[in-house]
């Protein structure tokens, strides 16, 4: 029995030895969203949902400590319920960033839709996040100077970097830094906002970082195009996750694999992946998950969207009655998506445009609503309810019906036509354009003709178009429907229209 004590102790500490021996390698996860614009679920609650992704999050989290949320830039906008009023005040994304916080995410992107909202309240959300941002191309520009993008913790008001270092490290005492390096699209021009070229920043913010890390990963919000080149650049980055396309894609470029997930959660990748830090060796093994029906809601989450949730449903239930039931069923998807909105016609802008006809119960000549009202920036497919219709159209607004001259219709159809990749570029229905002329039915425009246009009152006020506006002398008279009226707000026409297909 006297040696008992002793041979005890010497297996124990061989034990805790073989425990804590660094072995050099060492596995993280990352779990990648990007493009989200919605907290709950979608297509009549089959996929997306915040509540869903934050059960893989645990799940996640109890496999591998060392797992990451990231998001891939786009979030705070365009939203329904973030262009709604709370207590007097637009919502402008408040509702993503408490669902975000809740789900206490590691690291997020700017995303060009992040530059929608009015700096004020960009800055408020940065604030209340309490998750890091980055980006090595966006800065605050004021009259006097450039600066950072700023994010105030405890009364400090802490620069944006362009990377972020996680360290991170396992049982066995292995310990690594992981670097973030992030870069957005300037496809958003705002007064406030400055965008730096994006390749030179990026390798700028690489090289600066590539030192003091073991393994550098890229988090963009950039066309797919550019994080090729980026991959092209920087062969070393392992991979780059990343956003602003809204379809899934998972492709290599070199040694680089680029991953991008579906918008609105409808997926969302895990990228399981080793790292040996005496080979600098890096393996990836990436799963697109399907979030969807199969997956249960987080309790905690789902309490924080359902808070929401009821906000917005008060709110639509003051225009339309039953606001989940199923309208339209789709297996073709309805493009809604920002820059085919702005730029050609598609089947999502026809349909709204001929529901706008369908409010005067077709008894107009043609109709045409400005691009830029339609702010779903993504695409519908399989069962659509009354509250898609306020996802694509959030602004709402009457639909007028306007007598005008074929000269003057002639001349709005051209600026809208030139206005290409801008939201003045117009959705028509029951108009063609060959070659440089248009018609109607098949007739050409005739400019001394009268004709009776379904028109969105936002574009009779002249912002889009200056001269389209009630008061020009080829204006012969504009008709705005009272409230009890189908065309008393576009929304209501589209689910009607929708209801009658």
């Amino acid at each position: 029995m006297k040696y008992f004590k002793p041979i005890l102790f010497f297996l124990s500490t061989l034990l805790v030895l073989s425990c804590s021996s660094d072995d050099g390698k060492i596995s993280f996860t990352l779990l990648q969203l990007n493009d989200v614009y919605e907290i709950s679920s979608i297509q009549g609650g089959k996929f997306g949902g915040m509540a869903r992704v934050e059960t893989i999050h645990k799940k996640l989290l109890k496999e591998n400590k060392n797992t990451m949320l990231v998001m891939a830039g786009d979030f705070l906008n365009p939203s329904l319920l973030g262009g709604m009023k709370l207590n007097g005040e637009k919502i402008r994304g408040k509702q993503m960033i408490e669902v975000m916080n809740a789900m206490n995410f590691d690291v997020v992107a700017f995303g060009n839709h992040e530059f929608d909202i009015p700096k004020n309240d960009l800055q408020n959300r940065i604030n209340d996040s309490s998750f890091p941002w980055i980006s090595s191309n966006v800065f605050n520009r004021t009259k006097d100077s450039i600066k950072p993008f700023y994010q105030e913790i405890n009364g400090l008001q802490i620069p944006i970097k362009g990377s972020f270092i996680k360290e991170i490290s396992d049982a066995d005492g292995t310990n690594i830094k992981i670097g973030f390096i992030s870069v957005c699209i300037p496809s958003n021009p705002k007064e406030y906002v400055l965008y730096t070229d994006m390749f030179n920043s990026i390798q700028k913010e690489y090289e600066s970082i590539k030192d003091k890390v073991d393994v550098v990963i890229g988090l963009t919000h950039v066309k797919i195009e550019h994080d090729r080149e980026i991959a092209r650049l920087l062969p070393n980055i392992p991979l780059i996750m990343g956003g602003h396309e809204h379809d899934h894609k998972n492709e290599m470029v070199g040694n680089v694999k680029i991953t991008k997930a579906d918008a609105n959660a409808k997926t969302a990748y895990i990228h399981s992946i080793n790292f040996n830090k005496k080979t600098k060796e890096t393996s990836i093994s990436s799963l697109l998950k399907t979030i969807d029906t199969t997956i249960v809601d987080d309790k905690k989450v789902k309490l924080v969207v359902d808070k929401w949730m009821e906000v917005m449903n008060s709110q639509i239930s003051k225009i339309v009655e039953n606001p989940y039931e199923i309208i339209y069923h789709t297996n073709i998807p309805l493009d809604g998506r920002d820059t085919p909105i702005r730029s050609k016609q598609t089947n999502l802008g026809q349909l709204i445009a001929e529901s706008m006809s369908y409010s005067y119960n077709n008894e107009v000549d043609c109709s045409i609503v400005n691009g830029g009202s339609i702010r779903i920036d993504d695409q519908l497919v399989g069962d659509i309810n009354s509250v898609d219709a306020f996802r694509v159209l959030p602004f709402g607004g009457a639909v007028l019906k306007v007598k005008m001259k074929g000269s003057l219709l002639n001349k709005v159809l051209e600026y809208g036509n030139n206005a290409a990749g801008s939201g003045a570029y117009l959705q028509r229905s029951s108009i063609e354009m060959n070659n440089t002329l248009f018609s109607i039915n098949n007739s050409t425009i005739n400019p001394s003709k009268i004709y009776t246009i379904a028109i969105s009152d936002y574009l009779m006020k002249g912002f889009d178009i200056p001269f389209l506006i009630p008061n020009h002398p080829d204006v012969i008279s504009v008709y705005t429907p009272d409230l009890s009226e189908t065309s008393s707000d576009i929304r209501k026409g589209m689910i009607l229209y929708l209801k009658s297909l």
